[in-house]
């Protein structure tokens, strides 16, 4: 992928835009993921996706065609199971559409088997320079209930191999397993955290409708931690990280500082981004009105729907200003840098109630920042749609 744009610099008022490619493919369908992922026992056509892409891309970069792309991050799915080749005709496809940055950061959601992890040093060759790893948990039971298809020797084999070929590079958890103690997670976050080079992603586990899991609740054989237990373990983990000096930039994401995800930045921030394949969201702001994309789910009929009219756009919805301004709460009151409550201004149109940011200030679940920035007090992070609604 050939950059075409100098570096370029985003901040809290100016996210940056992103570039989001779906790889809807697994290799089996994990419990807990509601996430838009298929499982195929064929081979996948995979040059006929790359010519959908690149239709797909060309369409939405006629939308937009003067941003300049800050970060591309492919998820899934599991695209770490696409050909290095493959990886490299979708960014060039991304470079051959839109001017990109010389700084990009190009992150790739990857699975720690032994299979994917050999193809690393081609994935970086093809225009990866981030990796974010699968790694789920620390425990080979655990893993086993989470219907992971590695070990934890795998896990940790991956990781050092993304050491070695990835200047950045990222790894998953999840916590607030059935029964798993304070004490046995804080232990599994330390060892995490000692093969974490300046990146970690925290989730912790919720049942989700449409889900395995949500099936063996309602069967009974399965029990979540109950919410107090589960707040013990998010206190924990703020805990543990911030001592080991990766703070909380996001409710899950923890960062040395300057190494935070820019891409989910870009969706924190509230910016703009195209997103592409399968299920694809986008978020795009056309004629100084901001787009809701949403791309047909199904890989196949996506497939299809590109290749005979360029798009498989399936519901596209402009958003009012008092729209935006919800979003822009909902998403930037996730991060501990907060919201500008000017921009939140120019967005929707009308000015935060102060009257109410005062209460919220006196129960102690919101603060006011020097720079007069707004942000969730750790005690308002577990309680944060009760903060939006009263601040809506």
């Amino acid at each position: 992928m050939k950059t075409t744009a100098p570096a370029v610099r985003s901040g809290p008022d100016d996210p940056g835009f992103g570039v989001y490619l779906h790889w809807p493919f697994c290799l089996s369908k994990c419990p807990y993921c509601d996430f838009n992922s298929h499982v195929r026992h064929h081979r996948i056509d995979e040059d006929r996706f790359i010519a959908a892409f690149a239709l797909a891309i060309e369409q939405q970069a006629q939308l937009v065609p003067d941003r300049i792309v800050t970060s591309i991050f492919l998820g899934g799915g599991t695209p770490s199971l696409m050909a290095p080749a493959t990886v490299g005709a979708l960014l060039d496809a991304v470079a051959h559409h839109w001017p990109v940055a010389s700084n990009v950061e190009v992150s790739m959601e990857a699975n720690p088997t032994s299979v994917e992890a050999s193809r690393l040093a081609d994935y970086r060759a093809a225009g990866v320079n981030r990796l974010s790893i699968g790694v789920q948990a620390l425990n080979d039971a655990d893993l086993h209930a989470l219907g992971r298809k590695h070990s934890v020797a795998e896990s940790l084999d991956a990781v050092a191999k993304a050491a070695a070929v990835f200047d950045r590079y990222s790894f998953d958890l999840i916590y607030a397993r059935p029964d798993q103690t304070e004490a046995a997670w804080r232990a599994e976050l330390k060892q995490a955290i000692a093969h974490a080079a300046e990146h970690l992603s925290l989730y912790q586990l919720t049942i989700e409708p449409g889900t395995m899991f949500e099936q063996r609740v309602r069967a009974g054989q399965l029990i979540p931690l109950d919410a107090e237990r589960a707040r013990g373990l998010f206190d924990v983990t703020q805990q543990v990280c911030a001592d080991a000096g990766l703070p909380a930039y996001e409710i899950s994401n923890h960062a040395r500082p300057g190494a935070e995800s820019r891409h989910n930045l870009i969706y924190w921030r509230y910016g703009e981004y195209a997103g592409i394949g399968p299920g694809a969201h986008g978020r795009l702001v056309v004629d100084g009105t901001r787009h809701v994309l949403v791309s047909q789910k199904h890989p196949e009929q996506w497939l299809e729907q590109v290749e005979q009219s360029g798009g498989a756009v399936t519901e596209e919805e402009r958003l009012t200003r008092e729209q935006e301004g919800d979003e822009m709460l909902l998403m930037g009151l996730r991060l501990r840098e907060g919201i500008s409550p000017q921009r939140y201004a120019g967005l929707s149109g009308r000015q935060l109630d102060s009257a109410k940011i005062a209460d919220l200030v006196s129960d102690g679940v919101l603060e006011r920042l020097p720079d007069e920035r707004l942000r969730a007090t750790i005690a308002g992070v577990p309680v944060l749609d009760a903060v939006i609604a009263a601040l809506s």
